[in-house]
């Protein structure tokens, strides 16, 4: 581990950090020569005027930058502070598999369009200057073998999380990141010399650091330490709501098809709240019923992209679905119409029309809301019913009554608003050299890998940018000592 002469060590009391001292003076004058000063100051004023970043959260989005910056910048500090475990959002991801981007929707703008909150403002040049496919690139070099899925998300072929994260961690250490867990910062003031100081406090025991630094980037997801300190800084917060939830429903009969799938239904979310219909609440996809209410793909984006006004309503709202989107509804009445002509004497519970692709219990269940009895004969089915199934497949209507949580995966709608950051470089617009990347920012996408990618890119572009800035300010006049000429 490289040594910290900005890491300021305190036991149990805290103290402000003692700034960087230049001990060496920069003379231009002809009548001046260079003396070289002893190897043991040599190397400490080398260390002491070496740039420093300070990552704040240990995430997807910091670890990936501290990667790019240390890569660009090799004499850089680089140092990345987590309340928690490193990458433990990564690790947990798609069932523990990690679904590390989206392969099916490389062109930006139509990547953007997966983002509910930010799909206008990245729609520019942010995924163009590290999409999926770099991402899927990067971490071929690095010796993870990728796999894209029927529905496009991109997984290691290995179907473990851990070969993403170990990955990541092992690349950070061969660079010389020195990564610290189980501590956090509760501020970041600047000084007088325009260097950052940050309070860094250990929760479990007494103990508080003050760290220099010349540069912050920001990246603690929907964290409250995050907010705090970019309101520090002047910036303004959208207040965090949930995003990608399950639907609990009002309707204790679903729990008979608990666990039944619905491979393509569409389903509308009918909001009090908003007036005219928005084309993103209405979604088409994959659907599962559970024993609380409807999950699934299609509820998914319906809850990221109705995420704020849910909120408002207090998850009040009805959601209409389509079991059949793909059949007009009177076409389905003619198929229903023609199988009861053809299967006359058969019984109802024992045929019923493929070309709805339905399961056996589903359509019990239709019989049963229509209070027919599975061992009557087609022949029997009054035309009335016919019309009320083919409705009720069509035009299905749930009472949406409140959110379930998906899984320990949590999303969250709000955060720093982009107009307060320049995406071209994620540096702040209130505070120099100040960054932000990932969920701390109002930027959440739709399930499938896409929030993934917002943080592979946005830590992408601050790595690069704050590793640039390091770089080109290391290239320093010559310090000498001043003689007095003879």
């Amino acid at each position: 581990m490289p040594h910290w002469p900005w890491l300021q060590p305190a036991a149990a009391t805290a103290r402000r950090a003692t700034p960087f001292v230049l001990r060496r003076n920069k003379c231009f004058s002809p009548a001046s020569v260079c003396a070289s000063p002893s190897i043991h100051d040599r190397a400490q004023e080398e260390e002491e005027e070496r740039k420093s970043l300070v990552v704040v959260g240990g995430g997807a989005a910091g670890v990936y930058a501290s990667i790019r910056a240390k890569t660009l910048a090799p004499h850089l500090n680089v140092l990345v502070i987590d309340k928690g475990k490193f990458l433990s959002k990564v690790k947990i991801s798609g069932g523990g598999r990690c679904n590390v981007t989206n392969g099916h929707h490389l062109e930006p703008s139509g990547l953007a369009r997966n983002y509910p909150r930010g799909h206008k403002e990245l729609r520019g040049s942010f995924f163009s200057t590290h999409g999926p496919q770099d991402t899927m690139h990067w971490f071929s070099d690095h010796g993870v073998e990728l796999k894209t899925e029927d529905d496009g998300r991109v997984f290691p072929v290995t179907d473990n999380s851990a070969s993403v994260v170990d990955c990541l961690l092992n690349e950070a250490r061969r660079l010389g990141v020195s990564l610290q867990a189980g501590k956090s910062v509760s501020s970041a003031s600047v000084s007088d010399s325009g260097k950052f100081v940050l309070k860094v406090e250990k929760r479990t025991v007494d103990f508080v650091d003050y760290v220099n630094a010349n540069y912050v980037l920001v990246a603690t997801g929907s964290s409250q330490q995050g907010y705090s300190i970019a309101t520090q800084h002047g910036h303004s917060i959208i207040a965090p709501v949930p995003s990608l939830f399950t639907f609990k429903i009002a309707d204790k009969r679903l729990s008979d098809l608990s666990g039944v799938t619905f491979t393509r239904v569409k389903a509308k979310l009918m909001l009090d709240g908003i007036q005219k219909s928005a084309p993103e609440l209405t979604q088409t996809g994959p659907m599962l019923v559970t024993h609380w209410g409807l999950s699934g793909p299609v509820v998914l984006r319906l809850s990221a992209w109705g995420a704020r006004e849910l909120y408002q309503e207090k998850y009040q709202a009805k959601l209409m679905v389509d079991f059949i989107p793909d059949i007009h509804i009177e076409d389905v009445k003619r198929i229903l119409f023609q199988h009861k002509d053809q299967h006359a004497k058969n019984k109802v519970n024992n045929s019923f029309p493929t070309e709805f692709g339905m399961v056996k219990r589903f359509w019990r269940f239709l019989l049963e809301q229509e209070s027919l009895d599975g061992d009557m004969h087609w022949a029997t089915i009054p035309k009335n019913h016919l019309n009320a199934i083919a409705l009720q497949l069509k035009q299905w209507m749930f009472e949406v009554v409140g959110k379930g949580q998906f899984k320990d995966e949590f999303v969250t709608a709000g955060g720093v608003p982009l107009s307060e950051i320049s995406l071209n470089t994620m540096e702040s617009k209130k505070q120099p050299n100040l960054f932000f990347a990932g969920e701390v920012l109002n930027v959440d996408g739709v399930t499938g890998g896409f929030n993934f990618q917002n943080a592979w890119t946005g830590g992408y572009i601050a790595g690069t940018s704050i590793g640039t800035l390091a770089s080109s300010s290391n290239l320093r006049p010559q310090a000498c000592l001043q003689l007095e000429a003879s």
